[in-house]
């Protein structure tokens, strides 16, 4: 079964920084939870970190460094939360993963530059880019029609894997 990793906010865990959810109410996640295919993760929580908990931005690419807008280092914990999601996604073999857009962890495409200023840099957050960088792709709750696609795909290609073709039951038949 194609599974997918999910962040737990979107789901409507209360996860967030400010100890609220991201819930994302879509009819092909609802049947996918349905059918057991979806794994929810909060790398922050998983690194550590607490709810509520001081929001964090990524100040520094190269060498990482995240950190609250108090100054609090909190890069250890993302890293932790980061590695132990990539664990759990390796061990349920998702094919991709849903992550909350802009997240200093989750984000896919674009993460606050770490002046606290709402301003956005094109760079994923620490999970995400751990999990693209084990050849997971990841999407973001604004690209679902994208997703879909790629997870339809997905499970067509490997319930085709494990389905004899009609080709090959016409030939026994006969």
């Amino acid at each position: 079964m194609q599974k997918i990793l999910v962040s737990a906010c979107l789901m409507g865990s209360k996860v967030r920084y400010d100890g609220r959810d991201n819930a994302l109410h879509h009819p092909t996640l609802e049947r996918w939870q349905q059918e057991g295919r979806l794994v929810p993760v909060c790398p922050e929580v998983l690194g550590g970190l607490g709810v509520p908990r001081a929001p964090a931005e990524t100040l520094s690419r190269f060498p990482i460094l995240i950190a609250t807008q108090s100054g609090e280092d909190v890069t250890p914990e993302f890293l932790k939360g980061a590695e132990t999601t990539l664990a759990i996604a390796q061990t349920h073999q998702v094919c991709c993963a849903l992550m909350k857009a802009r997240s200093p962890s989750c984000g896919n495409r674009e993460i606050y530059n770490g002046q606290f200023n709402g301003t956005l840099m094109p760079a994923p957050g620490v999970a995400a880019d751990e999990l693209i960088r084990h050849g997971i792709p990841v999407f973001n709750e604004e690209q679902m029609d994208t997703l879909i696609a790629f997870v339809e795909a997905q499970i067509e290609a490997s319930e085709s894997k494990t389905l004899p073709s009609s080709g090959s039951r016409t030939r026994q038949a006969a």
